[in-house]
């Protein structure tokens, strides 16, 4: 695009913006909401071990939840229930295996977002699950320890199907995480956190708009694990938040009113070292693992504040200015102690670890209107080549003032620059998932471990899952070198 038409292209995303604010479309604030309901935490998953494999069942499904504030019950989509799924847990070098039935009205796929396992077993686009079908993915573990999640990545409709309520936690343990001084019984001083905005329509059914908004619907109502005006009651001293940006295009900055949080990890594992922060930005996709510290007998909530997300063109569209409560905290009067937060390294930290001067790659990616390098999505197009054991710097940039993210299948990647300075601290640990400011270039450093496979891509995309579905995608391949003459695309798979 010439500098010319791309000037016009976005003095007209700024009139769009402008008009949609003074027509008060999709930028209704999130409405307040009495706390006074219990916070659900997803069930641990079931599973059974089998000649050393882990095995996990889920069941894609159609329910009824009721959501206060609706008015009536509202049709839902879950995993093994009405709504979200259990949280499945597995340990570095387990194989694990995952049994699942599509028991929904059309296809869908289940996608593990941050896993590092072969691209047949990714879940993406290419590995759809027809109504009334089974799959059975399986791989080994091979990653720290992390707070990943998993959701359907059906192509175009990705968007629709995480909203209805397709989603869940995977949390992976090694010998550091097991071994580390922190918060760890689930569901009482180690919470899962998924947080999720949703809009209802006047007969109580989820209200998904595509009216034009950047970067997609934002709901007026916030829930957490599904829970509206959650309550968590707190016995610990400290407690463990696993926070997951499980919305569509919402982002959030989560911070407590009159105290720090530790931040301990990102999206793929453990910082370095505790990180003392006031707020903590998350885009769609995006974790975090914080650990907060309570005093016996007081009521505190976590809140979302205003956004900073960077040269926006009309922030008031994007929820960049909503503020409100997100969870209540209601602390006992006698609390259990518990360990100031650390950790020490995995036992395979050396070889995990990333190096900038390993690489010998350097890819360009640019993001504008729906496409990634000028092009949008393609399911039969391979975009790029990757080579087993390769390490190599992607550099991703957003060129428009509107809010995209970037997420790479596959991989843990790190930051290694944004606009040329080194990342803050937050942003400094493995991640599979990053914000990007308008016109300011990322720098992202990857290694393509294992898992050859020629005619079987994994996908990069916007995490601004509207952006997602209407084309900003792209495909790579990762190949042994002499196998470039067996690049292709498979045949439709459907399971």
């Amino acid at each position: 695009m010439s500098r010319v038409s791309r000037l016009a292209s976005i003095a007209m995303l700024a009139l769009v913006a402008s008009a949609l604010t003074a027509c008060g479309v999709s930028t209704s604030p999130v409405a307040e909401q009495p706390f006074e309901n219990e916070l659900a935490i997803p069930p641990l998953a079931h599973s059974t071990v089998d000649d050393g494999v882990r095995t996990f069942h889920l069941s894609a499904q159609e329910g009824m939840t009721r959501f206060p504030g609706a008015s009536a019950p509202t049709e839902t989509w879950g995993f093994n229930g009405a709504f979200l799924g259990p949280t499945l847990r597995a340990q570095r070098g387990e194989k694990v295996a995952i049994e699942i039935d599509n028991e929904l009205p059309e296809p869908t796929s289940v996608h593990w977002h941050g896993m590092h396992l072969p691209a047949a077993m990714d879940g993406g686009p290419h590995q759809m699950i027809d109504a009334g079908e089974h799959w059975r993915p399986t791989w080994i573990i091979d990653q720290p320890a992390a707070t990943l999640w998993y959701h359907p990545h059906p192509h175009g409709e990705t968007e629709a199907h995480v909203y209805r309520g397709l989603a869940g936690m995977f949390i992976l343990d090694d010998d550091a995480s097991v071994a580390a001084d922190l918060p760890h019984e689930y569901g009482i001083d180690d919470l899962p956190m998924i947080v999720q905005d949703r809009s209802f329509n006047r007969d109580g059914e989820f209200e998904l708009q595509h009216d034009g908004a950047e970067p997609g619907m934002l709901g007026d109502t916030v829930m957490v694990n599904g829970t509206v005006g959650a309550v968590q009651q707190v016995t610990t001293e400290r407690v463990r938040l696993r926070l997951l940006n499980g919305s569509t295009a919402r982002t959030y900055t989560f911070a407590f009113p009159d105290r720090p949080m530790t931040m301990i990890a990102g999206d793929g594992g453990f910082l370095d070292a505790p990180l003392t922060l006031d707020e903590l930005r998350l885009a769609p996709g995006e974790r975090a693992e914080v650990v907060v510290d309570f005093a016996a007998g007081e009521t505190v909530r976590m809140r979302s504040l205003k956004t900073d997300l960077g040269g926006i063109a009309v922030p008031g569209t994007t929820g960049a200015n909503d503020a409100f409560d997100v969870v209540e905290f209601r602390v006992a009067d006698e609390l259990v102690p518990s360990p100031e937060p650390s950790w020490s390294p995995a036992a395979e930290a050396d070889a995990d670890a990333l190096h900038e001067e390993d690489a010998t790659v350097t890819r360009a990616f640019e993001l504008e209107g729906r496409e990634i390098n000028g092009e949008r999505m393609d399911m039969s197009r391979i975009d790029e080549i990757a080579y087993v054991g390769d390490t190599e710097v992607w550099e991703v940039t957003s060129t428009q003032p509107i809010p995209h993210s970037f997420h790479v299948h596959d991989v843990q990647f790190r930051i290694l620059s944004i606009g040329g300075q080194a990342p803050p601290p937050e942003l400094a640990g493995p991640k599979d998932t990053v914000y990007l400011m308008p016109n300011v270039q990322y720098r992202l450093l990857l290694r393509f471990e294992d898992y050859a496979d020629p005619t079987m891509p994994y996908m990069y995309h916007c995490h601004m899952l509207r952006h997602e579905d209407e084309g900003m995608m792209g495909q790579f391949v990762v190949i042994e070198r002499g196998q470039e003459g067996d690049v292709g695309m498979p045949e439709g798979h459907h399971h």
